[in-house]
């Protein structure tokens, strides 16, 4: 059967289609040719002229910036565990918890590894503190793979930080120079040169993901740099190393579930650590200014309390009288919202923009006071060394032989920082340290309690310490504060 041809309507329809079709052909076809013409024919083949063209590369950088990291070797001398025969308490009952403690103990050498930054010429390297703690010897290895030994200059538990000098070299030493932390931007590029699981020298890539983090737990002055460049164990003390070739932080830590990295290092802001620095090949102490206040965080339903627009800055809850701040008229109820021109988020921003000032340095502290916006100049003083320390080692038949004391002071509390949560105002007795292996050790007294009462006697001072301990007794009651909380026991 014959099908008809298609006519009437249908070639009709189809037909105009065609029409729309070469009409829209002819012009795309005009469009090409006038964007040739115009030099905007992005579809257009080209082809490179240069290696540039087709490479991009951090190899400039490291080139510049590798010779300056380096390995640290800590050695630290260990005692083997005593054998657990003399452990039990048939023995402690007859012998003394003090039998064994030294029958069969072995010393032996215990290195670990870590990396570290020269950071200038002549042999100064950073590291971090937990990468040395408790060595007795060091050691430092070049990217050439010379080695060198190392003193200890300055090691800053605080800051995690540790500053070495290579010995016995009289050549200079390639160095990073330091990059000012407050210039670099999230999003900027950066390297994380290292020595991860002792492989060898390593340089990953990465981002600044975050500023002045805080919730990292690592130093008591926190203000970390998040990067996204993986960092793993042994890149400790390793190098943050911006496009120019400067250093911008001291990698520290990560946040990890697996023990090897998931993205998120933290590293030491390079001002933070160049201040250490600084002290270091000063007089080897460090002395921070002090603030003399307790702040809080501004919680979002304390923000709507205070008539804040939003949850940010530090709350000042109360202010030593001899404070700086409280001088330049900052009272209780204030919120501290900018340092030097810079917002102050939480009480860690604050903290930490105090420390990089320096003492003697003037700050300008924006601050809120019922809704009313305040500046105040403040002149950044040493803590108070009154009244004095008398820091004494105490030895005799009792209970704090091998324990080390001190009056308590605004200096001190400084020092000691925020773990110990001290109060602003502490007074009296506080212990510095404890010999792991004396009696005391053993019954948990602690760094950082404060000696309060003793047999009911009350302890003001170490002198008063001292006379009531010259008095024999066959039982101990102690009266103790730790970290807020008063703690009772007695010892026999």
């Amino acid at each position: 059967m014959l099908k008809k041809p298609f006519n009437g309507p249908v070639f009709t329809t189809y037909m105009s289609v065609f029409g729309v079709i070469r009409r829209s052909l002819k012009l795309t076809s005009l469009l090409v040719s006038m964007l040739v013409v115009t030099g905007l024919a992005y579809a257009e083949p080209r082809i490179p002229s240069s290696l540039k063209d087709v490479q991009f590369s951090f190899a400039p950088v490291v080139e510049q910036a590798a010779p300056a990291v380096v390995n640290v070797y800590a050695t630290r001398r260990v005692k083997a565990r005593r054998p657990s025969l003399f452990n039990d308490r048939f023995f402690e009952e007859f012998f003394g918890r003090s039998f064994g403690d030294n029958f069969g103990q072995r010393e032996r050498l215990e290195n670990s590894l870590g990396s570290g930054v020269i950071v200038s010429a002549e042999g100064i390297v950073v590291t971090n503190n937990h990468v040395i703690s408790g060595a007795e010897a060091f050691k430092v290895v070049l990217s050439d793979r010379r080695e060198f030994s190392a003193e200890l200059l300055l090691a800053d538990e605080r800051t995690d930080l540790a500053v070495l000098k290579i010995l016995d070299a009289e050549e200079k030493f390639p160095a990073l120079p330091f990059r000012n932390s407050d210039t670099v931007k999230v999003g900027d590029f950066v390297l994380a040169i290292g020595n991860p699981f002792g492989v060898g020298q390593t340089v990953t890539n990465g981002i600044v993901s975050a500023l002045a983090r805080t919730s990292v737990g690592v130093t008591d002055l926190q203000a970390f740099i998040q990067t996204d460049a993986p960092i793993n164990p042994g890149n400790s003390g390793g190098a943050l190393v911006t496009m120019d070739g400067r250093l911008l932080g001291v990698n520290t830590a990560i946040y990890t579930r697996s023990g090897g990295s998931v993205g998120i290092g933290f590293a030491i802001p390079s001002n933070m650590v160049q201040q250490v620095v600084d002290a270091a090949l000063s007089d080897g102490r460090i002395v921070r200014p002090w603030a003399g206040v307790e702040l809080q965080k501004v919680s979002q339903s304390l923000a709507q309390t205070l008539g804040l627009a939003k949850p940010v800055g530090a709350l000042i809850v109360k202010l030593h009288p001899n404070s700086p701040l409280g001088k330049a008229g900052i009272k209780s109820g204030d919120v501290v919202t900018t340092f030097n021109g810079r917002e102050i988020l939480e009480p860690e921003n604050f903290r930490y923009r105090m420390a990089v000032a320096g003492v003697g340095a003037r700050a300008t502290i924006g601050y809120l006071r019922q809704g009313n916006r305040r500046t105040a100049s403040v002149k950044l003083v040493s803590p108070p060394d009154t009244p004095p320390r008398n820091e004494m080692t105490l030895t005799g038949q009792h209970i704090f032989n091998a324990v080390k004391v001190s009056n308590l002071n605004p200096a001190v509390v400084e020092e000691m920082g925020e773990a110990f949560k001290l109060s602003l105002e502490e007074e009296g007795v506080v212990i510095l340290s404890v010999d792991r292996r004396s009696r005391a050790a053993r019954v948990g007294l602690r760094p950082g309690d404060i000696i309060l009462a003793i047999n009911g006697k009350e302890i003001k001072n170490v002198a008063g310490l001292v006379g009531l301990l010259e008095k024999p007794s066959e039982q101990w009651n102690l009266e103790l504060r730790r970290a807020g909380r008063i703690i009772r026991t007695s010892i026999r």
